[in-house]
C-alpha cells in the first residue's frame, strides 16, 4: 500500500485549512444561522404571493408548500435549508403535522426510503420547534 493520499481527499483538506486560515468561524458553519434571518411569512402574504389570490380557481399557498415539500423530498432532501422552510411557512399557511408526515411519506414509493426519512427528520425538528415557541 501506498501512503499517497487520495487526490479528492487531499483537495477537501486544503480547502478546509484555507477556510480555517482565513477566517476560523467558517470551520464550524452551519446553514441554520442563515434561516433565521428570513422569519416565516404570514399565512396572508404567502396566499397573496403564492395561494390562489391572482389564480382564484388556483392552489392555496399550504398545497403548493406541500407539493413544493414532495418535490424537495423527490430530490433525496439533499437540501436541509430549503426544507426547513418549507416546512416552516406550510406550518403557517395551515398545514396540520399529519398532513406534512403524510405528504413526506407518501414520496417514499417514488425516492426511496432513505429519502423520506431524511426529509422527516428535518421536518420533525421543525415541527419540534415551531411546537416549543407556541408554548
Amino acid at each position: 500500500m501506498t501512503d499517497t493520499p487520495n487526490p479528492f481527499e487531499a483537495m477537501l483538506a486544503q480547502a478546509q485549512e484555507m477556510a480555517k486560515a482565513m477566517n476560523p468561524a467558517l470551520e464550524s458553519f452551519s446553514p441554520k444561522g442563515f434561516e433565521a434571518l428570513w422569519p416565516t411569512l404570514p399565512k396572508d402574504i404567502m396566499e397573496m404571493m403564492f395561494g390562489n389570490a391572482l389564480n382564484k380557481e388556483g392552489l392555496d399557498a399550504k398545497t403548493r408548500l406541500l407539493l413544493t415539500l414532495a418535490g424537495l423530498t423527490m430530490q433525496g432532501a439533499q437540501a436541509d435549508s430549503a426544507v426547513r422552510q418549507t416546512v416552516r411557512h406550510a406550518v403557517e399557511a395551515g398545514a396540520k403535522k399529519q398532513e406534512i408526515v403524510e405528504t413526506i411519506g407518501l414520496m417514499a414509493a417514488f425516492a426511496g426510503i432513505p429519502a423520506m426519512t431524511r426529509a422527516l427528520e428535518i421536518a420533525q425538528e421543525v415541527m419540534d420547534n415551531t411546537e416549543e415557541n407556541e408554548t
